[in-house]
């Protein structure tokens, strides 16, 4: 993907730039302004305010040692748990997402002894007003349907937010915009773009830290193709029996050692294509990205959405324009 016309008279590509300059000249200072006040943490949300930017966190923390207890839940389901005492963060771009706004009201109800953070694109909303403390999007509004840098700064504020909890120093942002402007702008080779882009069905395999279940959705939104997210190696066990030849898997940062198992399964048994983005190459069709360390998570996404703006406009399909998609899943209506 690169800032000619072919690109850039859309707006989600643009936006997609655009997160360069977001990562690179981000104000902390909102972020170092909230205090964690629990060991506990809940990061909620709905769809794209959720997936990458809470599991990506929760991933890392899990790598170290005495960190929090963190979880991740869509609100509803959140209503069912026990949250007593715990630091309660909301993601929603619009701040007008009504499962958000539910579970607020229905913590506020409880009257549990919860600390409440919205993390929010937009001021002045109900997600905003009614949480302890909010933290504001820096990124400018969004004209595309499928959220991108929103959703980058959504998991940055997160990273700000717990980097001392996670006793961890901050992200290298200049290396990090660096990162994903090499990502996005990766050279994909056009038959390949072109052989995806017959797949009835695109898999997206990889780590539970939100990369490929958010490339899932975002698949969804600007292919307009079906797509299924595969959680770890759960590709070669029983889902193989019904997935066709015509089919592709993307695989997202392998692990070496379940590459045979991978081309066994999925290339030998079913005949599909897979493919990998990696910083390394594998024994299949791989988009590299640069090598980086807590990093790589936004370079995986950045050459996931680059992958994915290929196939969308070899298909013909304007991404701005989705048929049925919007903007806010479910807004809020009432006061």
């Amino acid at each position: 993907m690169k800032h000619t016309e072919k690109y850039t008279r859309y707006a989600l590509c643009r936006e997609m730039m655009e997160t360069v300059s977001v990562v690179r000249n981000l104000d902390t200072a909102p972020m170092e302004a909230i205090q964690v006040s629990s060991d506990r943490v809940l990061l909620s949300g709905e769809g794209s305010s959720r997936i990458f930017p809470a599991k990506h966190l929760i991933a890392r923390a899990l790598r170290l040692p005495g960190t929090p207890r963190m979880i991740t839940e869509a609100c509803l389901q959140a209503r069912e748990y026990d949250l007593e005492g715990y630091h309660v963060f909301i993601g929603s771009n619009s701040g007008r997402t009504a499962e958000g706004v539910k579970l607020i009201r229905h913590l506020r109800k409880q009257g549990t002894g919860v600390t409440i953070t919205g993390v929010v694109a937009h001021d002045g909303t109900p997600i905003a007003l009614e949480s302890d403390s909010r933290v504001v999007l820096q990124c400018g509004a969004e004209a595309a349907v499928a959220a991108t840098k929103s959703v980058v700064e959504q998991a940055l504020v997160y990273d700000e937010i717990f980097r001392d909890v996670l006793g961890e120093p901050g992200l290298d942002r200049e290396k990090l915009a660096s990162v994903m402007e090499e990502a996005l702008a990766v050279e994909i080779d056009p038959a390949l773009v072109a052989r995806i882009a017959e797949s009835p069905l695109i898999y997206f395999a990889g780590r539970n830290d939100g990369v490929a279940e958010e490339l899932t959705l975002k698949t969804n939104e600007i292919t307009r193709k079906r797509a299924d997210y595969l959680e770890g190696t759960y590709a070669v066990h029983g889902i193989e029996e019904v997935m066709n030849p015509e089919d592709t898997v993307v695989l997202i940062d392998p692990y070496p050692e379940e590459e045979e198992k991978f081309a066994q399964v999925l290339s030998q048994g079913v005949g599909l294509q897979v493919v990998a983005i990696a910083s390394r190459e594998t024994r299949f069709p791989t988009i590299r990205i640069p090598q980086a360390g807590p990093e790589a998570v936004y370079a995986q996404l950045a050459a996931g959405w680059n992958l994915l703006v290929e196939i969308g406009l070899a298909l013909g399909v304007n991404p701005d324009k989705p048929q049925r998609a919007r903007k806010v899943g479910n807004e809020f209506q009432g006061s």
